[in-house]
């Protein structure tokens, strides 16, 4: 005798909305401070041990590097380890590697531990998006709400960071490496958010054990999908049919981490104070958190590279702004827009992905979109460095950015849906 299917899990909208909260956590670890908060410490640990912008810039190259090894292993990692266990672990894991941060000075032993935060940083944010898209599923009229308030949590890392690494700074100002103790509070706050992700993990782990939701060929009407009843979705991913889309996604990595990852250190040298660079770092990240609710409807309304090509075109027009001017008004114009749009291109993908395949493919289209954008990273950084260490500065820099960003929207522009071809 064959044993039932398990019921799906019954969420109401206000637990969904709960649990991609908690889930969110996941997010604000693995980017707003694993990845994001070294921005805020770039100016002064290049002044300390005294880099080029090539240097400074190759710690988020490795990082990336990293996260690219991580998003190679964790198909794999997935078949062996359970999907809320990948999340735990690496949020614990992350933490630690924060914290030990702290303990260096050696530019070697800096990269390296920047390599392995950068492979737990993608098993964690892929960990973390796959619950998501998985929730987002049982409510398909408001999943787009749910992966922005999941992707949205990079903004609470971005704004707790804002707000208690420049204190931090400010304390040890005078004191040998002053950067360090900064690390550990990053290592601290990181620890904090795996707690909630630790309480939550029932839930996840419900989530995950119950069976796949009915596919949207089945209830195609009745989830205001907007596709005609009977329209089976595809079950395998295939590269060539997402090619715009994961060419455009490709230069969003590129472009917007030069952002990211120089933008404090050119207000610093454009004069900023620390109190502005916690006002500009905080606005961005609550940007970030509010993204989430402003895309909702972007993300659920178009199925093909729609979404991605917008938010692309708006991310570029933020990268310009400062390379226009750096006086403090325009720089938080910059950072608000930039905040509000770019962790929802992240969105947007995974959109794409959960719109045109089915449940059984998501594991590989989350992961191949993960790819490209983790090679994208690699490069970026670096390439913003050395060009910022020529003629033009780090304005130089971020106007490739700009560029490499509305190119990505150009492409994106021509990716179709598949149920429309």
């Amino acid at each position: 005798m064959t044993t039932p299917p398990a019921s799906p899990p019954r969420f109401s909208l206000r637990g969904m909305v709960l649990l991609a909260l908690a889930l969110s956590l996941a997010a604000a670890i693995s980017l707003g401070v694993t990845r994001f908060a070294y921005s805020l410490l770039l100016p002064v640990m290049r002044a300390d041990l005294q880099w080029s912008y090539t240097i400074a810039g190759a710690m988020n190259t490795v990082n990336a590097a990293g996260y690219l090894v991580g998003a190679l292993l964790m198909p794999r990692l997935v078949q062996h380890i359970s999907h809320e266990r990948v999340v735990l672990a690496s949020a614990l894991l992350a933490s630690v590697l924060m914290g030990i941060s702290g303990l260096f000075t050696d530019t070697g032993m800096l990269l390296a531990l920047r390599l392995l935060a950068g492979v737990l940083s993608a098993t964690l944010f892929v960990g973390g998006g796959l619950l998501a898209a998985r929730l987002s599923s049982y409510a398909p009229a408001h999943s787009g709400l749910l992966l922005g308030l999941y992707y949205g949590g990079t903004g609470w890392g971005i704004a707790g960071s804002a707000l208690w690494v420049p204190l931090a700074l400010e304390l040890s100002a005078g004191q040998a490496h002053s950067w360090q103790s900064s690390w550990w509070l990053l290592g601290g706050m990181c620890l904090l958010a795996m707690i909630g992700l630790l309480l939550a993990r029932p839930w996840l782990h419900r989530l995950w054990q119950q069976a796949p939701p009915p596919k949207p060929s089945a209830t195609a009407n009745s989830a205001g999908s907007g596709r005609a009843a009977g329209v089976a979705l595809q079950e395998r991913f295939r590269w060539r049919q997402f090619g715009f889309a994961l060419a455009a996604y490709f230069q969003f990595g590129l472009g917007y981490i030069g952002y990211m990852t120089f933008i404090i250190a050119l207000l610093r040298s454009s004069g900023a104070s620390s109190l502005q660079i916690t006002v500009f770092y905080a606005l961005l990240g609550l940007a970030v958190v509010a993204s989430g609710r402003i895309w909702a409807r972007l993300l659920d309304r178009y199925h093909g590279g729609q979404a991605l090509a917008i938010l692309s075109a708006l991310l570029g027009l933020a990268t310009l702004l400062p390379v226009l001017s750096t006086h403090s008004l325009l720089a938080m114009v910059s950072g608000m827009l930039f905040g509000a749009t770019f962790l929802s291109v992240v969105a947007s993908t995974t959109a794409l992905v959960r719109h045109n395949l089915g449940p059984e493919a998501w594991v590989s289209g989350i992961s191949a979109f993960t790819i490209v954008f983790a090679v994208g990273q690699v490069l970026g950084p670096a390439l913003v460095g050395w060009i910022s260490d020529g003629p033009g500065g780090l304005q130089r820099g971020l106007l490739v950015s700009a560029l490499a960003l509305w190119l990505g929207a150009l492409l994106a522009s021509r990716q179709k849906a598949l149920q429309a071809r």
